[in-house]
């Protein structure tokens, strides 16, 4: 089964038994999975558990996912909550084993390591939002925007993709509005937009 082959029909057929078509949405899907997991910090055994529970979420949602291409953007929003719950457990858990001094956590410094890790996780979601949402895309539009990315040459993108030079300026527009037109990026980003606005006005 090739590598291209479009996310819904894999849905369809993994839906209908077709053993091959789920390993190839797995195989698809879970170095995404574990990026995410990766960016909210967890560990080697974490990450296992939050990844075996979002398949198996992913198994008994199949059937029901009215929407078969926003698969990944189902798996990547399933993931992050997953990894969220765990956090707040392990959190839980060791602020029960470690109570901090409110006197610890009050003064200068530690407000500044505090916003650093509250900045680093907001950096990592971004990421990871992002990297969902590029998944989603079509082969072409990830392979185009790639070389965007590295600042290949038009003249040689052109050449690579089998592309007109002036081809390649409109495509990137369609594939930037596909991009963006995500759920989750388009919600991240609105988010975004208003927390700006909000600071704006202070």
């Amino acid at each position: 089964m090739p590598d291209s082959i479009a996310v819904d029909t894999l849905v369809i057929r993994a839906r209908d038994g077709d053993q091959r078509a789920w390993e190839q949405l797995v195989e698809r899907y879970a170095p995404m999975l574990w990026s995410i997991c990766k960016a909210y910090g967890l560990d080697r055994r974490d990450i296992d558990d939050v990844v075996q529970y979002v398949w198996m979420r992913a198994v008994e949602h199949l059937s029901r996912l009215r929407v078969p291409e926003r698969l990944g953007s189902w798996l990547a929003t399933t993931t992050k909550r997953e990894c969220v719950r765990v956090r707040r457990v392990r959190y839980q858990r060791d602020s029960a084993e470690y109570p901090l001094d409110a006197a610890a956590v009050s003064g200068d410094e530690g407000d500044d390591v505090g916003d650093d890790v509250a900045r680093a996780l907001e950096e990592a979601e971004r990421n990871a939002v992002l990297r969902a949402a590029f998944a989603e895309l079509s082969p072409g539009c990830r392979r185009l925007l790639s070389l965007l990315v590295r600042e290949v040459p038009y003249s040689e993108i052109s050449a690579r993709l089998g592309m007109a030079v002036g081809s390649i300026g409109p495509t990137r527009s369609r594939c930037l509005a596909r991009l963006r037109a995500d759920a989750a990026l388009s919600a991240l980003m609105s988010a975004d937009a208003e927390v700006r606005e909000g600071e704006s006005h202070v």
